[in-house]
């Protein structure tokens, strides 16, 4: 079989999943894969500065509550979740590039519809619903679907790239979203989101493709798993099972895993349900679980949502404080991406409690730090908020892939889930707290306190884990 040359420059010889000799380029077509998922999460997160950005210009316009607008973003946050394990399990079904490209639609649908509500029930459907129910689509779980499809190796560092994705949408969009809320508006923003989710789409369904197999290629870096004899037996969990070939037991074969888009696989909702059964019963997913409920309290439902508005409470300008955000977007990029190199040398769990444990510092004195003007103790804040931001990823997909073995990507997504409720309450609970007292202290000190039982958590998470056998998908 034989990958098309996607460099131009000479292939070289290789083996191919099915055995025989072939031709690659010298440029793996993981990495063109790679940086197409990177530019589709960047569309896709478009959405995730604006409510912060937003929730003043519309309070000003139609007079809704802060409880109103933050039950928007908590239904999206709530979608957002349990849509994840559902999508990398369509993912598997239907293959990568179909499920993503509906996904980056339903963003640029549901922003651009935005423009015509003059209904708080309107906001909840377009907030809520629509761009819910496509960012779930493109949630976490597609930069560990990408990982643990394409890659045998680096694969801590290439979630740790794709997660900063997100980040880079923000710090993209973020300063814009700002400025055209300003002038012309919160409209002309809106249409600014729709636009960078659409744009992507095309690049998507030319690039994106849904498995090595359909170009010809083994995952990168599972040479020498398939450079096996025919028959080896590999334990399930090891690089040739999570590679997607058959692994075998002693006295027993273990179910195959097909290929996404396969179209073997069964019923999406099925296979993603049973994965959570085999899951509940084991101890580390609880743990993994209420540590990533906290740490998507304390992002896109505290900081995400609330941060811009909070800073507007103190007399800092919207401007002033997106630009804040899209610091901590810039810190995140490269907190994420060191994550992910030192996920694949270090003790995930102890990255996961010293990320939790420095968040938690950074929220405690957030509301001395607050105030009309960025003074460096600001500064300060946003950086190392940055750095942790979202940190957390490439661990707790790490922990996810050894202890469940070929269901740690649809695992991840019900983790993923237990990360947007987290967010989901804490964005409503936080709007809830700002119209009961008139500022929002008791939610950054709440946080804080939450973010040291995640430590905890997860300092005490055992690998002991799960039989690695995939769920039978056949």
């Amino acid at each position: 079989m034989t990958a098309p040359d996607v460099t131009g420059t000479p292939p070289e010889e290789t083996r191919t999943p099915s055995g025989k000799t072939g031709k690659r380029p010298r440029l793996h077509p993981a990495w063109i894969v790679a940086a197409v998922a990177f530019l589709a999460l960047v569309g896709a997160a478009g959405f995730r500065a604006a409510p912060g950005v937003l929730m003043v210009p519309l309070q000003e316009e139609f007079g809704w509550s802060t409880t109103v607008l933050s039950l928007a973003v908590s239904i999206n946050l709530v979608l957002f979740g349990l849509t994840a394990p559902f999508a990398a399990a369509l993912m598997e079904r239907f293959g990568i590039r179909k499920v993503t490209s509906l996904a980056l639609c339903l963003i640029g649908l549901g922003s651009a519809l935005t423009v015509f509500v003059n209904q708080s029930w309107q906001i909840l459907l377009t907030w809520g619903l629509l761009i819910g129910l496509g960012t779930g689509s493109m949630a976490l779980v597609f930069a560990a679907t990408i990982a643990n499809t394409w890659f045998a190796k680096s694969r801590g560092l290439v979630i740790g790239i794709l997660t900063a994705g997100s980040a880079a949408g923000q710090l993209v969009f973020l300063p814009f979203i700002a400025a055209l809320a300003q002038n012309p508006g919160w409209r002309g923003a809106s249409l600014l989101i729709a636009a960078g989710a659409l744009a992507v789409v095309p690049l998507v369904l030319r690039w994106l493709r849904n498995s090595p197999a359909d170009v010809g290629v083994l995952p990168y870096g599972a040479e020498e798993a398939a450079a096996a004899e025919p028959g080896a037996k590999d334990e399930p969990g090891t690089k040739a099972a999570d590679a997607g070939t058959t692994a075998t037991t002693p006295g027993k074969t273990a179910p195959v895993v097909a290929s996404p888009g396969s179209g073997d696989s069964a019923n999406a909702a099925i296979r993603a349900l049973q994965v959570l059964k085999r899951a509940s019963k084991v101890r580390t997913f609880w743990a993994l679980a209420a540590g990533f409920a906290i740490c998507g309290a304390t992002t896109n439902g505290l900081i995400g949502t609330h941060f811009i508005p909070s800073a507007h409470d103190h007399g800092m300008p919207e401007t002033t404080a997106a630009g804040l955000l899209a610091v901590v977007g810039i810190f995140d990029i490269v907190g994420t991406i060191a994550s992910g190199w030192l996920t694949d040398r270090f003790n995930p769990k102890v990255l996961l409690a010293v990320y939790y444990q420095f968040r938690g510092i950074g929220l405690l004195v957030l509301p001395l730090l607050l105030g009309s003007s960025v003074e460096p103790s600001m500064i300060i804040f946003v950086v190392v908020y940055g750095l942790d931001w979202v940190a957390t990823v490439p661990p707790t997909a790490a922990i996810c892939r050894s202890v469940f073995g070929a269901d740690g990507s649809v695992v991840f997504g019900w983790v993923f889930a237990a990360h947007q409720l987290g967010a989901a309450v804490a964005a409503l609970l936080a709007g809830f707290i700002r119209d009961a007292t008139g500022h929002y202290n008791y939610a950054w000190l709440g946080a804080a306190a939450m973010c040291t039982v995640a430590a905890v958590i997860s300092a005490t998470i055992r690998k002991d884990a799960a039989k690695k056998e995939p769920v039978a998908v056949a």
